[in-house]
């Protein structure tokens, strides 16, 4: 079993308010990376979920999963691996596409990256971003929409993603919006896109731990130039 993240019992009511549209009586605490302790986000308390749900509370949480306030198994592992591999960003004008928490784009930004733009459809999870920025020390801009974005990009990060695989056709965008692609994800199981590429797997988990299948729990890296 991995250790638990290390929890600061510190509030952020701003966070706390849009956490409760998936369970009212949840909120978001501090929380330290167990695989990237250079890394802290504002995450959802884990006691908060770890009780009996009632019908209505399941289908609040189907309805608005709150992915922003969880880091993924494939973002822990993007977010260590491009702080133990600075050259894959440094100097660059970087996009964290579907970017959540913002983990990866804080680590980006730590690892020296020129420029850094985190992208996200949910302005939750854009908040969300803005928040962790801020816990972290560092800066990066915020976008809505990786369709209206018009500027040249260095390299594309995406962690994550690709859950549902209506959404496999990204992997061809982002070749299209940057120079250089950077992919991790623990769901798709016969990945063959060529010209991406594997070049690592590493076991993970989400934090907090949602105790999910052990085949989730392997993330796979693939580069595409």
């Amino acid at each position: 079993r991995w250790k638990a993240p290390i929890t600061m019992t510190i509030s952020n009511p701003i966070l706390d308010t849009r956490i409760r549209t998936m369970l009212a009586d949840a909120y978001v605490s501090q929380q330290v990376l167990p695989q990237c302790s250079e890394i802290k986000l504002w995450l959802v308390e884990p006691e908060t979920m770890r009780r009996p749900f009632s019908q209505d509370e399941i289908r609040n949480i189907q309805e608005y999963p709150a992915y922003w306030a969880f880091c993924w198994a494939s973002g822990q592992v993007l977010a260590r691996e491009i702080l133990a591999n600075p050259s894959w960003v440094k100097g660059k004008k970087v996009m964290d596409f579907g970017a959540g928490s913002g983990v990866v784009a804080v680590a980006a930004v730590m690892a020296g990256a020129a420029e850094v733009i985190a992208c996200d459809i949910d302005p939750d999870a854009l908040l969300s971003c803005q928040h962790n920025a801020e816990l972290n020390g560092t800066q990066f801009r915020l976008h809505h929409d990786l369709f209206e974005f018009d500027e040249p990009l260095d390299l594309l990060i995406a962690a994550d993603v690709l859950y549902d695989r209506a959404n496999l056709p990204l992997l061809e965008i982002f070749r299209q919006k940057a120079q250089e692609v950077l992919v991790a994800d623990s769901r798709v199981k016969d990945f063959d896109f060529p010209p991406y590429q594997a070049i690592g797997r590493h076991e993970s988990f989400t934090v907090p731990d949602l105790d999910e299948l052990d085949e989730f729990r392997w993330v796979n890296l693939y580069h595409c130039k």
